[in-house]
């Protein structure tokens, strides 16, 4: 059977693609081509569904989280506060799977942030 090989692409609407893409790149470090490529690090990727009524995700009308691995999550939240970027003030650490944080972009997105164990 064939089968994926791993994300190929997130795709999101913005009310100005040039504005959130620029956020990306200055708060989160996403450096992108001019069609939105990027060479990402190896690494582990979790793929899972959440309960419909999940408060997870920040908004009701957000149906997908996009999660990002970083190497120092406490260093991440640091930057982007810095920034002015909207971050959580709350962070959760789960045994033997790692660290979440949580920023949402200029268009009202929750992004996690995950430093894995």
């Amino acid at each position: 059977m064939e089968h994926v090989l791993g994300i190929g692409g997130y795709f999101m609407r913005a009310a100005d693609p040039a504005a959130l893409t620029a956020w990306y790149r200055d708060c989160l470090g996403l450096d992108t081509d001019e069609h939105g490529l990027w060479r990402q690090d190896t690494g582990p990727t979790v793929f899972a569904a959440f309960e419909s009524g999940t408060d997870y995700f920040g908004s009701p009308a957000q149906r997908t989280m996009l999660n990002f691995r970083v190497r120092d999550l406490d260093a991440m939240l640091a930057q982007l506060r810095a920034k002015g970027a909207d971050v959580s003030d709350d962070a959760q650490s789960m045994d033997g799977v790692g660290r979440f944080g949580w920023v949402t972009d200029p268009e009202g997105n929750r992004i996690e942030l995950w430093q894995p164990a």
